[in-house]
């Protein structure tokens, strides 16, 4: 299947198309499901930084701090993965040197 080029913004929750729509982080080379995947991961990502928000302004004693932190963060290491694996040989490189992001 073909694969299309898209800009990927952690910070902005966004995947696009078009190089110049926003600011990016990173570009990932993705058929059309890759593309949904990643998208879905991002919203996925802005749903648990919302809801741990909502944790830390409302605390419930029955949901402790770290398990809200491990949660978002094992969601943001699987985005880095998935972006790692579909990244261009730039956008690996700099996974690598400002992450020490591994393949592994």
């Amino acid at each position: 299947m073909e694969k299309n080029t898209y800009y990927v913004s952690l910070q902005g929750r966004s995947l696009l198309e078009e190089q110049g729509a926003a600011p990016y982080e990173w570009v990932i080379r993705a058929t059309p499901e890759e593309a949904d995947m990643i998208s879905h991961m991002l919203e996925q990502i802005d749903e648990k930084e919302t809801s741990g928000f909502i944790a830390y302004t409302f605390p419930w004693p029955d949901t402790p701090e770290e398990d809200v932190n491990a949660n978002y963060q094992s969601n943001i290491n699987e985005l880095y993965r998935q972006i790692y694996r579909l990244g261009t040989e730039e956008t690996r490189e700099q996974l690598r040197s400002s992450l020490g992001f591994d393949s592994d």
